[in-house]
């Protein structure tokens, strides 16, 4: 695709592209931003495939890198080049960090043998290799307020997977259910890429199905990294990228709760905010470019030690070794504690954002319970098309635990509300939620709403209870580390080196934590990142005295 606001140049690319690619590939032109991006959301929902978009930098309304990167939501594979003239250059270098820009092009390029044709070549070879290469689609046939049809569906969006999405109430949805010899009544049923029907699969055998890695390619590695949040992509990416032969263990989908995240505006060199999912999907990548195996659908049971190796046992029985052990397991939220709450789960009441409930939002009254930035960017996502989003906080105000551009976004929305002091007391519905019972923490007054819409962000509660009688923890499960085991000037108990615990080791030589699920963490992306990268630099430090 090439997009330029000036008709004549517009022609002069297209004419260029299609003289020396027009026989392998289509050659699509616009003549501006919206244009374009309302062409390649037709191009997606026919499943169509975007190789390579050229963007002129100067363009009216939107300029070329504002168009970028709104493409890159709907086609993040497509290899992103920017037109500019040379008094443009600096913009070029901007949009390497805003955009993750793969080149720029200065004009004209006269002859095009020399200055056009062979970057894209080199650009087309590039996305040929990727992971964005034409394939089948996958198709989920469920039903809206079925709670395992939306969990299947949040599994397959997160971990980046295609699919379609069939109702039962669609003919196309009977249609696909008769063919699978099904009557609906077990469900989802998930069709895979090569025919394969599979009804109300487990995570396990879904991702097997689907092409994500299940199964480790080694019985034993320099590191092995838990979980795959911020911390352990970027433990992977530093692990990998060092020439450590690393594997990566995730129990559903690469991001954690950043992955989740519609907008992350505080993380450093995205000015403009990035999603959790690009930012996820990039430093996935980033970790498979550098050698790191990632494993989905892989929940590890048990830690233990055996001589010089850590042995990592996973819930089907199996295991790994390896010389050193990253824990980044992260945190999950808490459940909410109101009678009906559980019974509705994935029918109207969903944990984290739940982005692919958001489209079937428009127009509705969202509740919102939390006061923290996962629960504020929430509201600011969904905010865009519901009708209303009414964040209930037990608190005084979101001061608290939310950054102050959240609250100040939140405070400038016109359909965003605050309800101070305030928790759900019930969850009412028969199939799928319908009403909400308030109640006011100061007063006790109680109110029931209508509702068909509830987002829980309350808490952090760490996923560290299979380490029980094995890695030191605090009182509420974070894992302790480095100078909190030796506070009282003693090593922890069964530590046999001459040396005390490295900053983020464990109470295990070896083992170390990185991210929410250390104790006193920072609870930010950012700070995630840098402790996996540091986990890294002392797991080294520890292989080299080892």
């Amino acid at each position: 695709m090439t997009v330029d606001d000036d008709p004549g140049v517009s022609r002069a690319v297209a004419r260029d592209l299609r003289r020396h690619y027009g026989a392998s590939y289509r050659i699509v032109r616009a003549e501006s931003g919206e244009s374009a991006l309302e062409a390649l959301r037709e191009l997606k929902l026919r499943g169509d495939l975007v190789a390579v978009i050229l963007a002129d930098h100067r363009m009216p309304q939107m300029n070329g890198i504002e168009f970028l990167e709104q493409a890159l939501d709907v086609y993040p594979g497509a290899r992103r080049v920017l037109l500019t003239a040379y008094a443009d250059s600096n913009a070029a270098i901007d949009a390497i960090n805003v955009v993750d820009l793969d080149h720029y092009l200065l004009k004209p390029w006269d002859p095009p043998e020399e200055k056009l044709y062979p970057v894209l070549d080199d650009l087309l070879e590039a996305w040929r290799c990727s992971d964005f290469r034409p394939m089948p689609s996958t198709k989920v046939v469920g039903h809206r307020w079925s709670a395992r049809s939306s969990d299947v569906r949040e599994f397959l969006a997160r971990n980046q997977v295609p699919y379609r999405w069939y109702s039962t109430d669609e003919p196309e949805g009977q249609r696909l259910l008769a063919a699978a010899g099904q009557d609906g009544q077990r469900l989802p049923v998930v069709i895979t890429a090569d025919g394969t029907a599979l009804v109300e699969p487990e995570v396990p055998d879904l991702a097997a199905h689907v092409g994500l890695a299940t199964t480790p390619t080694a019985d034993f590695y320099d590191l092995v990294v838990i979980g795959g949040g911020p911390a352990g992509l970027g433990a992977a990416v530093y692990g990998a990228s060092e020439g450590l032969r690393t594997v990566l263990v995730e129990r559903s989908a690469t991001g954690g709760q950043a992955g989740q995240s519609s907008r992350i505006e505080n993380y450093l060199g995205f000015p403009d905010g990035v999603s959790g999912g690009q930012l996820t999907d990039r430093a996935r990548r980033q970790a498979t470019k550098f050698g790191a195996e990632i494993l989905s659908a892989r929940e590890v049971t048990g830690l233990e030690s055996s001589g010089a190796a850590r042995l990592v046992r996973f819930a089907d029985g199996s295991q790994i070794a390896a010389h050193s052990v990253i824990l980044a397991t992260g945190v999950s939220y808490r459940q909410l504690e109101a009678p009906g709450a559980d019974e509705l789960s994935g029918r109207g009441v969903f944990y984290g954002s739940a982005l692919t409930e958001a489209a079937a939002c428009q127009g509705h009254d969202v509740y919102i319970v939390g006061g923290a930035n996962s629960a504020g960017q929430a509201a600011m996502y969904l905010s865009r098309g519901a009708k209303s989003v009414t964040l209930l906080v037990r608190g005084a105000d979101l001061t608290a635990s939310m950054s102050h551009y959240l609250i100040q976004q939140i405070a400038e929305s016109p359909n965003i509300f605050v309800r101070a002091h305030t928790v759900v007391e019930a969850a009412h519905g028969e199939n799928q939620l319908e009403q909400l019972m308030l109640r006011d923490t100061t007063s006790g007054q109680t109110e029931l709403v209508d509702a068909q819409w509830l987002f829980v962000f309350i808490g952090a509660a760490p996923l560290t209870d299979w380490l029980d009688g094995t890695v030191s923890r605090d009182e509420r499960g974070f894992i302790l580390a480095g100078p909190d085991l030796t506070a009282d000037g003693r090593p922890p108990v069964g530590w046999e080196l001459d040396r005390p615990p490295y900053h983020l080791e464990t109470n295990i030589p070896g083992v170390f934590v990185a991210g929410d699920a250390r104790a006193e963490s920072a609870k930010r992306v950012a700070s995630a990142v840098g402790e996996g990268a540091m986990a890294v630099m002392l797991v080294h430090r520890y292989l080299e005295q080892s």
